[in-house]
């Protein structure tokens, strides 16, 4: 099916493509309909075609050591996916597969070529877009790196939670110590001094009993807090996990598509060079 070039105008990867460029885009590319859990290309399949979802959505997967199906990207209405097989010419690293009736653009490397050759001018639009979204991974990258730790560890936190560490940090301040050093000796002197009308005479069994009743109750409170701290820590080491790894595979992808619209302008002139 015929594409319009109007159609090309709202893709968000060719918004730096003027009118004439879109044309003869327009004129290369076609449209392309699938129905919903159709499959679009598959683990291993030559990438001929990257696709540029127009209306609908997809689901991009792909298999990992565990033979686990990992969601790589869920591209919805103007976002691309195969397109960087395709500009390197390898085969698909993931499987696609359409999650209702989607309608696509789909184009080729022969598409983009005949585009640079007659618009030349166009492969600094495309990789102006390439490198504006190379620049959001980063700061993307950097945001989620900014986020202090603790505000995630607080949205997450109990109220038990929070009464726990508050015990233990006070449990384990001098504050405490001091309270607790001048609680014993007046309780103990007051009962010394009162002889034979002390509510707890020497050897205070009923002070033993409290402080017994104390420890056993600080105990857990301690241990919890523990397991809190263990907690933190782990969110925290997820939270630099997850920026990384989301910056490795942002900047990764960016990177081969600016690498293979590298090889594409190469191609270019040694096509020019060759016609003249």
């Amino acid at each position: 099916m015929a594409c319009d070039p109007a159609v090309l105008r709202d893709v968000p990867l060719f918004s730096n493509l003027d009118d004439d460029e879109l044309r003869v885009l327009a004129s290369q590319v076609e449209l392309r309909q699938f129905p919903a859990r159709q499959r679009i290309f598959k683990i291993g399949d030559e990438a001929r075609c990257a696709y540029i979802v127009i209306s609908g959505g997809a689901r991009v997967t792909t298999i990992d050591k565990d033979q686990q199906e990992i969601v790589l990207h869920q591209p919805g209405p103007g976002e691309y996916f195969g397109l960087a097989s395709m500009l390197e010419q390898t085969p698909h690293q993931a499987e696609a597969v359409a999650t209702e009736d989607t309608t696509c653009i789909e184009i080729d490397r022969n598409d983009l070529l005949a585009l640079f050759e007659q618009r030349p001018h166009a492969v600094i639009d495309l990789l102006a877009f390439l490198g504006r979204q190379l620049h959001d991974a980063h700061q993307l990258a950097r945001g989620r790196s900014m986020r202090p730790p603790e505000e995630v560890i607080e949205e997450r936190e109990t109220f038990g939670e929070r009464i726990a560490d508050g015990v233990a940090a006070f449990g384990g301040s001098w504050t405490f110590i001091t309270i607790f050093i001048l609680f014993m000796i007046i309780y103990s002197a007051i009962n010394i001094l009162l002889g034979n009308r002390a509510w707890d005479p020497y050897p205070f069994i009923l002070l033993n009993l409290f402080l017994s009743a104390l420890a056993a109750i600080q105990a857990p409170v301690i241990m919890m807090s523990q397991n809190r701290q263990d907690k933190k820590d782990r969110i925290r080491s997820e939270m630099d996990f997850e920026v990384n790894r989301h910056a490795r595979v942002e900047v990764q992808g960016i990177a081969e598509k600016l690498n293979a619209v590298s090889e594409l302008i190469a191609d270019i002139e040694e096509s020019m060079r060759t016609k003249r």
